[in-house]
């Protein structure tokens, strides 16, 4: 026979095996949550509103210079393509947004009530069945939509008491509706298509499609605070870094709605654009005119002052020398001239501290240190050369700054008339009706699938955690207590215990009734034990106890009986919980009349004593009347002379007896017992409820024989598992 092992791992170590276990022990359980939580998750598939989402994306491509030198100075600051973040940031100003709410009249909202929860599903699957028809109530709730109502509002003013509370327009005969506020008072009573007005609050209802009585829920939004709500709702992002691309996202349930919106915004966002490019042009188109009258001017005095200097010095020519450090000298002295412009035209945009403004400066001053250089080269040489050059290069320069301000008139006058701007709408809005954003179906049915699994995981591990009861014998026979039987969990006996509830005063009797269950075979082999055991004993008074309710005493005591009488021998089984006990309830018959009789004298043994069922060998004495002092009575004299009458007349005596811990009836019986067992239960009795059980016996002076192991479940671990025990299953 193979020894058992030693279940108690230590507390810093983690038994692989005994996880694996607990989890194939409660299977059932796992699987049973889990599939609510799939259930829940397809319930919520089919109920939850379908959000849409509508997507759009636009282009916003780097601005052209407005003045000459922009695109070096550009350069100079490193910033490749900023555009992109601040359009994003136009794009849900509530510039914008303000005006789609004023176009798309989105401070009204209106829409049908409809029953909680089943409510918007009946409407979609009307809707799928009958598209464009409104559906007739159900259950003849003729306040709800159950699909096809529709309301449509073209103007609702209120008082500011009313902004943002809900309204109510019940719909009526022909178009006629009434608008009540939520304490039920009448505020309008109008028909479709025409203005009313009443209570200081002014409506027009231009569509009104619903069954008379349905009820829709309206509302009067601030402007603000719509807007705001449309910041949060619309996502910008660029697609790829300093891409240009933005794409717009917004999601609502209605798709059509969100189609809108973002059609909408793009276009309001383009028409801006273009606008303000237009607006920006026209500025700088101002400026370059009013420049080139003076540039002009610098030009003619140049030009006019290089000739004379020629005809006086007869026509001299610029040596090769001379005419490289022209090239430089024009080169570097147009660029300055062209940054000039633009320093003029920043100063009315940006202050002095500006990082542009200051970049600005700074290539300036690179340019004038370039020139600097440049200039002492120029002095080395002849006087004739060094005026002629500074000459050439003065008409040179201004010949250029004149040539390029004309061309950027011309280029700013069309950017001024023209309507393009640098942004364009790429994909115009649309919504995938096929395909809503939420819910994904696959993926919230497979999310409550985990979801289910880890809290039926946590419920199992933590129950397991707080449930310290006794699961394995061994634990008793540390305490001190041999174990007689461990008898196994009997799902007939738990079908036998709720036919006594409703057929009282039959016998329930599970080995009388199933002889062939394993909990059955486990009382012969307690009957086999007690045999030996009883060899020793002073007399042939069992007593069985527990240390608490519900171990299953009443059970043990009533089958064990049983089994014994079938041997041959005669048993007398007495209910010794004068207080509540139910041994009546097993072997079938009325507690009256018994124990609390007898020892109270109002009753002979002959009336007290009755034989159970087809047994002759097995007798039964009941627990008798409640009487008002149970321990009292156990405590008289008679009791002790009425069993030393009946060890002459039975083979064993086996007296159910109070929970120990509960009263102290079992301790004043135990001492007329020879033999005493406890009755301990699977997982219910932890090892300290035991340890103080025997306790409380040892000090009474009682000692406990051992200890019957009840309704153990079969567990993977392998703790006295009963599958292959070859018997035969329970009768049905």
């Amino acid at each position: 026979m193979t020894a058992i092992q030693d279940p108690v791992q230590r507390d810093d170590e983690i038994d692989l095996s005994e996880l694996l276990g607990t989890l194939s022990d409660h299977k059932w359980l796992i699987g049973t949550i889990t599939g609510i939580f799939i259930l829940l998750s397809i319930a919520y598939v089919l109920l939850t509103t379908p959000i849409y989402q509508a997507t759009s994306v636009v282009q916003v491509e780097q601005k052209v210079p407005s003045l000459p030198g922009l695109s070096a100075l550009t350069q100079t600051l490193g910033a490749s393509s900023p555009e992109a973040t601040t359009e994003t940031a136009l794009i849900t100003s509530r510039m914008v947004l303000g005006a789609v709410v004023d176009q798309l009249k989105l401070t009204i909202e209106a829409h049908p009530q409809r029953m909680p929860v089943v409510g918007n599903f009946f409407a979609r699957l009307n809707a799928s069945k009958s598209p464009g028809m409104v559906s007739p109530p159900l259950f003849n709730m003729i306040g709800y939509d159950w699909g096809g109502s529709k309301l449509e509002i073209f103007q609702l003013d209120v008082p500011d008491s009313l902004l943002d509370r809900p309204l109510r327009l019940i719909a009526g005969k022909n178009g006629s509706y009434v608008l009540v506020d939520d304490d039920d008072n009448v505020l309008v009573v109008g028909n479709t298509g025409q203005v009313a007005s009443g209570h200081g609050v002014t409506i027009q209802v231009q569509t009104l499609v619903a069954n008379p009585g349905t009820q829709f829920r309206v509302f009067r939004h601030r402007r603000l605070t719509v807007i705001n709500g449309l910041q949060q709702a619309i996502n910008v992002s660029e697609q790829g870094k300093e891409s240009g691309i933005l794409q717009m996202t917004y999601d609502n349930p209605d798709p059509e709605l969100a189609t809108n919106v973002l059609r909408e915004v793009g276009e309001l966002y383009v028409r801006q654009d273009v606008d303000r490019n237009s607006a920006e042009a026209a500025n700088s188109l101002k400026f370059v005119r009013e420049q080139l009258p003076n540039v002009r001017r610098d030009l003619e005095r140049a030009t006019a002052a290089l000739n004379a200097y020629q005809i006086k010095a007869h026509s001299v020519d610029i040596s090769m020398q001379t005419q490289g450090l022209l090239d430089q000298e024009v080169a570097i002295q147009a660029n300055i001239q062209k940054l000039r412009l633009q320093q003029a035209d920043m100063q009315r945009q940006y202050t002095p501290e500006h990082p542009a403004y200051k970049a600005l400066i700074q290539q300036i001053g690179q340019l004038e240190a370039q020139k600097g250089a440049i200039d002492k080269k120029v002095g080395n040489l002849p006087d004739t050369q060094q005026q002629l050059l500074k000459l050439t290069r003065d008409v040179q320069v201004t010949n250029d700054t004149y040539t390029g301000l004309l061309n950027q008139a011309q280029q700013l006058d069309i950017a001024r008339a023209g309507t393009v701007g640098n942004v364009r709408i790429i994909d115009k809005a649309a919504v995938d009706i096929t395909r809503p954003v939420w819910p994904r179906k696959m993926i919230v049915v497979l999310g409550g699938a985990l979801l289910g699994g880890f809290v039926a995981l946590v419920y199992v591990f933590i129950r397991q955690m707080l449930n310290r009861g006794i699961e394995d014998p061994a634990v008793i026979e540390k305490l001190g207590l041999p174990v007689y039987a461990t008898i196994p969990i009997s799902l007939r006996e738990q079908a036998l215990q709720g036919t006594r509830i409703h057929g009282r005063g039959k016998q329930r009797l599970l080995v009388m009734d199933a002889p062939t269950d394993l909990a059955t075979e486990a009382l012969r082999s307690l009957r086999t034990s007690l045999h030996f055991a009883r060899l020793e004993a002073k007399n042939n008074v069992l007593m069985i106890s527990g240390s608490s309710p519900d171990v299953g005493k009443t059970f043990v005591s009533a089958n064990l009986a049983t089994v014994v009488a079938q041997s041959n021998q005669r048993v007398l089984l007495i209910d010794g919980d004068m207080r509540m006990g139910s041994l009546h309830k097993v072997v079938g018959g009325k507690p009256e009349v018994g124990l609390s009789e007898l020892i109270s004298g109002q009753t002979d043994l002959i009336t007290a004593t009755r034989q159970i069922g087809m047994l002759q060998n097995l007798h039964f004495i009941a627990r008798g009347k409640l009487p008002p002092n149970p321990s009292e009575l156990l405590m008289n004299a008679r009791f002790s002379a009425l069993l030393e009458h009946l060890k002459q007349m039975f083979d064993l005596i086996i007296i159910d007896t109070p929970p120990i811990l509960a009263v102290t009836d079992a301790a004043i019986i135990g001492h007329h017992a020879g033999t005493a067992l406890l009755v301990v239960r699977f997982g219910l009795n932890q090892a300290r409820e035991v340890a103080l059980a025997r306790q409380r016996f040892e000090q009474n002076n009682v000692p406990l024989k051992g200890a019957i192991f009840n309704a153990v479940e079969k567990r993977s671990r392998g703790y006295y598992s009963y599958a292959y025990y070859g018997v035969g299953m329970p009768s049905r």
